[in-house]
């Protein structure tokens, strides 16, 4: 083996748009919203529409501005229609951007009982055969006559049929598509195929360092999503005070917000709608945390403000 293999490797990955290693220089990026900004704000696990109330009286109270929501975690089929109706509408009235997330997925299989195994999860978190995509999709039709047009994304094979969609006028042009942590990337090439195959925005691994965060974000332009605090059952990190030098090699990202202990804990739709509604008002109360932290930390790094033009906002029905 040549004692330049490493360099060999690390010219061919140049060549094709990835760095041949991670970015430990941690280079600012030049790169921004389109309103200039580096850094937005997006909180999960809006479930109801009791939450989404609270959650926007709660922004209000404390003036700070959540540009993004992940509705419906547990799944968008456990909200009857009116309830999406709702939600839609409060977003629209805020100006806030909701990514939904649909109901059908592996775990709902009664075949994939291999995802609950100690090495079946290690395949992923992708659909069983063409009857549950058409599924999934089925559900996504919902949401869309309810008035959203975000939506989670965790499957290639999906990603590859909705972005088609999307193309060919199936579904509305401004159709936004957001990859999941649960799709496993965390590193520059596999970041660079979800946004070939029409992801708009991608959350990496919960987990990633700061030189591979800033590997990703030379070989992409879409916004990333990055967790500043997780889940217990992620990791539990909260990376409070990494969140200047987040802001600064990530730019444009959103600060992710997802505590709790399990999402399958608390995502589960029989999880009392008072719960919720007073744990989003946690979660707004740790964006003003993060925003006061930017402000003394990093003050030459923008936030953009409330509902900007760029953002894909309900089309309520």
């Amino acid at each position: 083996m040549s004692k330049n293999i490493f360099e060999n490797i690390e010219k061919f990955m140049e060549r094709h748009g990835i760095p041949g290693r991670d970015l430990y220089s941690l280079p600012t990026s030049e790169k921004t919203f389109p309103d200039g900004a580096n850094y937005r704000m997006e909180i999960a696990g809006v479930e109801r529409a009791s939450t989404m109330e609270a959650l926007i009286e709660e922004t209000k109270k404390r003036d700070i501005t959540v540009h993004r929501v992940i509705a419906t975690v547990g799944g968008s089929t456990y909200c009857d229609f009116q309830e999406l109706k709702d939600m839609a509408q409060m977003a629209f009235d805020q100006g806030m951007e909701v990514i939904m997330t649909v109901g059908h997925r592996k775990g709902w299989d009664p075949g994939a009982k291999e995802a609950a195994s100690s090495e079946g999860m290690m395949q992923g978190f992708r659909l069983r055969g063409s009857d549950n995509i058409r599924n999934w999709i089925a559900d996504m039709m919902r949401c869309i006559e309810a008035g959203f047009r975000g939506f989670l994304v965790y499957d290639e094979g999906i990603l590859f049929i909705v972005n088609k969609m999307r193309e060919e006028g199936f579904i509305p042009k401004e159709t936004l598509f957001k990859f999941s942590v649960f799709g496993g990337y965390c590193s520059p090439a596999g970041a660079k195929i979800i946004e070939s195959m029409g992801a708009n925005t991608m959350n990496p691994s919960s987990d990633i360092s700061l030189p591979i965060i800033a590997s990703i974000r030379k070989a992409v332009n879409m916004p990333l999503d990055i967790y500043l605090i997780v889940v217990d059952s992620f990791g539990g990190m909260f990376r409070a005070y990494e969140a200047p030098e987040i802001a600064r090699i990530a730019s444009p990202c959103y600060f992710k917000l997802e505590p709790g202990t399990s999402e399958g804990d608390i995502y589960k739709p029989w999880v009392a709608e008072a719960w919720h509604q007073e744990f989003v008002r946690q979660k707004v109360k740790i964006a003003a945390i993060i925003k006061e932290i930017m402000d003394t930390h990093a003050p030459g790094l923008k936030m953009s403000q409330g509902n900007v033009a760029d953002l894909t906002i309900t089309v309520p029905s």
